[in-house]
């Protein structure tokens, strides 16, 4: 019993901290001659043009998007 509220409290430290946290990333290479599921990604993170930066939020999700399209990303610090 006392784990699981232990494990809670670590969630919600996790959470708070990064809320504020975001990283920059540009789209800088075509995705015309890609996979249709690197084109997908590239779409669900909000980048239509090239050379184009978005803020996103800096958690795990995010950078595992950037990491399946290494080649058509970069995240700018």
């Amino acid at each position: 019993m006392a784990r699981t509220a232990k494990t809670n409290e670590m969630k919600t430290k996790d959470l708070s901290n990064g809320s504020n946290a975001t990283i920059r990333i540009q789209y800088y290479r075509s995705f015309i001659a890609a996979p249709k599921t690197h084109k997908q990604m590239v779409r669900s993170l909000g980048l239509t043009k090239l050379n184009q930066i978005v803020k996103r939020p800096d958690n795990a999700s995010t950078r595992g998007a950037v990491a399946k399209v290494p080649h058509l990303l970069r995240i700018l610090e």
